[in-house]
């Protein structure tokens, strides 16, 4: 990242503003002593910041250090040479740097006795409503200093009737929301996976500040740590009058020796502050992320289908290109071929082998990746193939030549994992990180045609240990697996920077904007049930844009769940994130086929709305009324787009009539459904009605299709376009 100088303060004293266009951040600085928080929150005037009154009855310290007031929490901890464990951080001065247009803060700090420095960080995006904050440590010690914590963030919240969202989960259940009051003692979500973050917690929570989170209205604040490995996130209520949130790396078994000379640097936590609820926090995550975080955010995403739950691991040449005659022919845009295409000495038949060994099966595939990539373009749909590069498995012949690339701890067997053997990779090792590069380039150097790569990683670390790492330093291999990756994904995206990288990690295991600004999306989860994607994608919206999630419709009776859902249910849920399939198409009738199609069509229609557009989500899943509604609306308001899902299916149901939000009061607009089924239209079909109509009143949505009877289902689902007349 480079900076441009735009002015260094040597201070006596400095009240340092960080503002955007909604909310302001005051930290006063007066040389010689820790930095305070003043405010934090909607934005102020100058006069306002002017008056600020002192914060009265908490500990205000913006980068608390261990050792002078041990009691308290503190972000960061450390062993000098010497053996003291204090740190007392006081201030220098300020600088303020330019980074692509938005303004860099930064407040330097030194220990009072010993040669540290630390940098307070902030990085403010006025257009997008987002302040980002990290640390920078350098230590001139002779011998370095051991850091035992080093959160990136510590902010203080007033106490009140302030709650907590977040999300929580397990592999197929991803995404789920928490909401919950913030009490006295400390809570506590963190991620020891080693590989993925965000199957059974999350790094980015959200605070509601004047009672239980409200989706349009109240006072939020929202915090998403950038990190793609271990992880916590804490927030300490004591007998003061404030709350103590921290977040940072998981510093649980990973203390980290710091060199001489060297500088650690945080993941950055990107701060946000809304008055128009949880959905307007999330508005905002959207708006940044598309901009400044997402690969590609500006780009729209193809319409794809996917191999996997239509054949598994039987893969063959004229399998696939019937796949891709079936997408192409319902209007698709991109075909990707699953696991199970390689694999020589022992061909990839199941998930015990072969990972690692990137050669084509020839029995599989006697043509090759040529001929699917001569298949592709003669059914006029791009080609995108799967890997994981990360992890390899003991029956290869990669770990044949290489046993010494695993993570496996000193003097103990590998601990293995699904099929009993696959292994990770220890992207400590450059030359690791090396080989997982190739893997990239020797695919995209031999077929420059492919235009799409799921990359999976399906195995945690299990075993601490790394055989590159010295022994002083394997407690450094947490830290030092995620420096591997994200050289690996920059040394990628600079060499092809077009090229479309989903992460998928058993699922949604990848959530995070860690790893996002080298992955277009992320798989939200192996679970493609249409009723349960419904939470599921719910809680991801609260942080993550709908262009970044991938929705695909799949079969029934559903892979995972078993269940049942009726096809146009499943159509309608995926229409809300970045519509794609994970299907068999020749399994599917020809009446199926059509709907598709008509689905795929309108999905184009609305594809903009959908992937650039603001959210508003209206009714919760989790709130158990029997329905669930959110919607897109594009950024001049011209058009939005109504999801209305039934998700409770009784007699005499009393479902709620849902208000409308993100429109313009004064336009009125024109209603049609999208994927239609039903033997007659709707009655608001056609006609037109006031943003204010719409948004104080809402439309009566029926609960039931009017189908023709051997074509009922207990299913029920709508999909409403509104254009602006």
């Amino acid at each position: 990242m480079t900076f441009a100088l735009t002015a260094t303060t040597s201070l006596l004293a400095e009240r340092v503003v960080i503002e955007t266009k909604q909310m302001t951040m005051v930290i006063d600085v007066d040389e010689g002593r820790q930095p305070q928080y003043r405010y934090f929150g909607a934005r102020l005037s100058a006069e306002d910041i002017a008056a600020l009154p002192q914060p009265v009855g908490g500990r205000m310290d913006v980068y608390p250090a261990y050792g002078q007031n041990a009691p308290a929490e503190a972000a960061l901890a450390m062993r000098h040479t010497d053996g003291n464990m204090s740190t007392e951080l006081v201030a220098t001065g300020v600088e303020r740097l330019k980074n692509d247009g938005n303004q860099v803060t930064i407040i330097h700090l030194k220990d009072k006795v010993y040669p540290l420095a630390v940098d307070l960080l902030f990085q403010q995006y006025r257009d997008v409503d987002m302040i980002e904050a990290w640390t920078r440590i350098k230590t001139d010690e002779k011998a370095g200093v051991t850091l035992t914590q080093f959160a990136s963030l510590m902010l203080p919240i007033r106490r009140g009737d302030v709650w907590m969202s977040h999300l929580y989960g397990t592999w197929a259940n991803e995404g789920q929301v928490v909401c919950e009051a913030l009490t006295a003692g400390q809570k506590i979500i963190k991620n020891k996976d080693g590989v993925r973050n965000a199957h059974t917690d999350h790094a980015e929570v959200m605070f509601s500040l004047d009672g239980r989170g409200r989706e349009l209205t109240g006072d939020v604040i929202g915090a998403a740590l950038c990190y793609s490995g271990n992880y916590e996130l804490k927030v300490e209520t004591d007998d003061t009058e404030y709350h103590y949130f921290f977040a940072g790396i998981n510093a649980d078994n990973s203390e980290y020796h710091l060199k001489r000379g060297e500088t650690f640097e945080t993941p950055r936590v990107a701060l946000t502050f809304s008055q128009e609820g949880l959905s307007g926090a999330s508005r905002n995550f959207h708006r940044w992320g598309r901009k400044y975080r997402l690969a590609h955010g500006n780009r729209e995403r193809k319409i794809l289908l996917n191999s996997w739950e239509g054949v598994y691991f039987d893969i063959n040449q004229e399998g696939m290109d019937q796949m891709m005659k079936d997408i192409a022919d319902m209007g698709g845009e991109l075909f990707v071929m699953d696991d199970g295409w390689f694999g020589e000495k022992y061909p990839r038949k199941t998930d015990n082998c072969a990972l690692g060994d990137w050669v084509v099966d020839r029995q599989k595939l006697p043509d090759g990746i040529e001929g699917l990539l001569r298949d592709a373009k003669k059914r006029g749909v791009k080609f995108g193939i799967w890997i994981e590069p990360e992890m390899t498995n003991s029956v290869s012949e990669l770990y044949e030549r290489h046993p010494d690339w695993i993570v496996k701890a000193p003097k103990r067997d590998a601990v293995l994992g699904r099929g009993g053997t696959q292994l990770v990779l220890d992207l400590s090792n450059p030359k690791v990180q090396d080989y997982v590069y190739s893997i990239v380039d020797r695919l995209m150097t031999q077929y420059p045609e492919i235009d799409y790569i799921k990359w999976d990683a399906n195995m945690a670390i299990m075993n601490h240990g790394s055989q590159y790492l010295p022994m002083s330093d394997q407690s450094h291999l947490y830290i030092a697996y995620h420096r591997g990756f994200e050289s690996v994904c920059k040394r990628i995206r600079a060499k092809y920077p077009d090229l479309t990288i989903q992460a998928c990690a058993s699922g949604g295991g990848r959530a995070n904007w860690g790893v996002l600004p080298w992955f277009d999306e992320f798989w939200v989860s192996d679970n493609t049930d249409a009723l349960q994607r419904i939470y599921m994608q719910w809680g991801t919206s609260y942080f993550f844009p709908a262009i970044a999630m991938a929705s695909h419709i799949s079969a029934a009776p559903n892979h995972t769940v078993y269940r049942t859902t009726s096809l146009k249910m499943r159509i309608d849920v995926a229409m809300s994130g970045r519509l794609g399939m994970e299907i068999q198409p020749k399994n599917m009738t020809d009446e199926e086929k059509a709907l598709c199609r008509k689905a795929i069509a309108e999905y184009k229609e609305i594809r903009p709305v959908v992937q650039f557009g603001d959210i508003y989500r209206l009714v919760s899943p989790f709130d158990k009324r029997g329905v669930a509604s959110m919607m897109y609306v594009d950024e001049k308001k011209d058009r939005a787009v109504f999801y209305w899902w039934k998700t409770e299916q009784f007699h005499n149901e009393h479902l709620p009539r849902i208000k409308m939000a993100g429109l313009d009061a004064n336009r009125r607009y024109r209603v049609r459904e999208l994927n239609r089924i039903d033997l007659t239209p709707m009655y608001c079909e056609g006609k037109s009605y006031s943003g204010e109509y719409l948004m104080n009143r809402g439309l009566e949505i029926p609960t039931t299709h009017n189908l023709d009877w051997g074509k009922k289902t207990n299913w029920s689902s709508r999909v409403l376009l509104l254009e602006s007349l």
